[in-house]
């Protein structure tokens, strides 16, 4: 009895099928982002048809319909498209840079010192809107990961992974201690406060994403600059270096994308919670761990789930509704709980 011994699949062919494998599935995730987007449009408190959305969008005729997608659910969706793509995007960045799969933009204290501006820009400065706080919020997130980086370069073995982590976490907790003292001296600001920390999209308009869309577009152009470091760094430092990547180069622009990223997302919508912890790992299951990808694939997918958690929060108590970071955060933990149990090693 004879057998036929069968060859592998040629490298080119395995390339190839993978290639267009992550082709689809790009594809797949802008149909679904163009369906949330669509969905922001039309539902809510009120529901509207795709023809008066499209109306209200290409024709603006003064009706009630216009008045809904155009001054209330377009400021929305666009805010909500800047935030869901910065956050998803910082968080496919820290889990690169810190090799902790659990890294989040809270690892490196950028969320609380975004929340340290806001309430000093309440407490102290006396601002009272959005469009004010998104500044201060996004100077803090800056300073925060400013600081976070100068104090990990000085240690011994340099801004390593672990470094970053420990340093981030001590900043955290500080800048959060000082929040909580200013809170509780204050009831004025707690009380402003408190509606910009639930984390969501609705009472900001259109100059609250003009304001941070400079920042988001900085951070999305670094982060791309980096992409193809990031998978060198994946296999440790001195493997990078023997690569020939420049380590702190491809760590300093990394860092200073998801700072840029998160600050100005934070800023905006408040901490919107596991967005950046959940999309980065879904991406990578779908596309595997190829930087350039997971970066794509996630840049449409956050503002997909962010999306998606804000119209579900318009839907299950009319004519109220739930913030997104709530909802987010309850469909986001037994999402990540899903991925984790399901999570397979995977290869570029």
């Amino acid at each position: 009895m004879t057998t036929l011994a069968t060859r592998p699949a040629p490298a080119r062919s395995r390339s190839g099928t993978r290639t267009g494998r992550r082709v689809a599935v790009t594809v797949g995730a802008a149909l679904v982002l163009l369906l949330t987007v669509l969905a922001s449009f039309a539902l809510g408190s009120r529901q509207l048809g795709v023809d008066q959305v499209w109306h209200a969008l290409v024709a603006p005729d003064g009706s009630d319909a216009s008045t809904i997608v155009r001054e209330l659910r377009v400021p929305r969706t666009a805010l909500g498209l800047a935030v869901g793509l910065a956050l998803a995007v910082a968080g496919v960045l820290f889990q690169a840079l810190t090799r902790n799969p659990l890294a989040e933009p809270r690892i490196l204290g950028i969320s609380a010192g975004a929340s340290f501006g806001v309430v000093l820009a309440i407490s102290v400065f006396g601002v009272g809107t959005l469009a004010g706080y998104v500044w201060f919020g996004i100077a803090g997130a800056l300073l925060a990961g400013l600081l976070v980086f100068a104090i990990a370069t000085r240690a011994r073995e340099g801004a390593s992974p672990v470094t970053l982590a420990l340093v981030g976490a001590a900043l955290d907790a500080s800048l959060a201690s000082g929040v909580y003292a200013l809170l509780s001296i204050d009831a004025r600001t707690f009380e402003e406060y408190r509606f910009w920390v639930v984390g969501g999209l609705a009472g900001r308009d259109l100059s609250v994403t003009v304001q941070v869309l400079p920042f988001v577009l900085a951070g999305l152009v670094l982060a791309a600059l980096v992409a193809r470091g990031l998978d060198a760094l994946a296999l440790g430092d001195d493997v990078a270096r023997g690569l020939g990547n420049r380590v702190g180069l491809v760590r300093l622009g990394g860092g200073l994308a998801a700072v840029l990223l998160t600050g100005a997302a934070v800023a905006a919508a408040g901490p919107v919670a596991f967005v950046g912890l959940a999309v980065p790992h879904l991406a990578r299951a779908l596309v595997g761990a190829d930087h350039r990808w997971a970066l794509a694939v996630s840049a449409l997918l956050g503002p997909a789930l962010l999306l998606g958690a804000d119209v579900v929060g318009r839907l299950v108590a009319p004519p109220g509704e739930i913030p997104a970071g709530i909802v987010t955060a309850l469909i986001g933990a037994p999402l990540l709980a899903v991925l984790v149990r399901r999570a397979r090693v995977v290869t570029a």
